[in-house]
């Protein structure tokens, strides 16, 4: 009952900063939280559920299945958030209802083979790697357009936005200057009608930031769950 109340409290504080955000900064309407839940066993995935929260981010595909095979019985809308091996696209294509960290049209060329015909079509961010930084993935700004194009015609994904991991920064402003940038790739690519709709950006260190910058949905995980577990299942993702 403990862990419950606990996380009940930290969902409810991070719903209200997240409405005093938007209400400071006039940001989007909607912004949705994801609570990552990558380490975190399926009972405390099963406690945050009780408490409301039913979108939950997952990096490690057979750590996910394995959660998802327990956690059968709760409605939650699994996205997945970590980097994309080749040879498990068919199951996150399978498995997942969005997939944050598409970089590569190689890659969403399998994941809209894999998905099949009977179910809606997988929801897909472009990540985009603002910072640069070599040992990030995510595709350059200056690659997201004919990605972007290529991918909107393709079956069985709906393109949705982009979502980005810009270089820790403690600074607010320096923080809000890196989501910019990456709004500002956002708003480019809806100048071409992609029509996007989702900046998946913020972390718990930043997500205030990314709402003053426009993002639409924050990935929220030490603020919720606390440190992150060390992984106790093998998983070569």
């Amino acid at each position: 009952m403990t862990a419950l109340i606990n996380l009940a409290e930290n969902i409810a504080d991070i719903q209200q900063h997240i409405a005093k955000a938007k209400t400071s900064f006039k940001a989007p309407q909607q912004v949705t939280l994801c609570a990552v839940s990558k380490s975190q066993p399926a009972e405390a995935i099963r406690s945050a559920f009780e408490a409301g929260q039913t979108i939950f981010g997952e990096n490690y595909l057979q750590e996910a299945l394995m959660k998802q095979q327990q956690l059968q019985d709760c409605a939650i809308e699994w996205h997945f958030i970590g980097p994309i091996q080749s040879n498990k696209t068919q199951q996150i294509a399978r498995q997942f209802d969005w997939v944050h960290s598409v970089d590569r049209l190689k890659i969403a060329q399998r994941l809209s083979d894999a998905r099949t015909a009977e179910l809606a079509p997988l929801n897909i961010c472009l990540q985009v790697n603002i910072s640069e930084e070599a040992s990030k993935s995510g595709a350059s700004g200056q690659e997201l357009l004919e990605l972007a194009l290529n991918i909107k015609q393709l079956p069985h994904l709906r393109l949705r936005g982009l979502m980005a991991i810009p270089a820790p920064q403690q600074d607010f402003d320096a923080q809000r200057d890196q989501f910019r940038q990456v709004r500002v790739l956002f708003e480019q690519l809806n100048s071409h009608g992609l029509q996007l709709d989702t900046l998946s950006i913020g972390m718990s260190g930043d997500y205030q930031a990314a709402i003053a910058e426009g993002g639409t949905l924050v990935r929220i995980g030490t603020a919720i769950f606390g440190a992150r577990l060390p992984k106790t299942s093998p998983d070569s993702d």
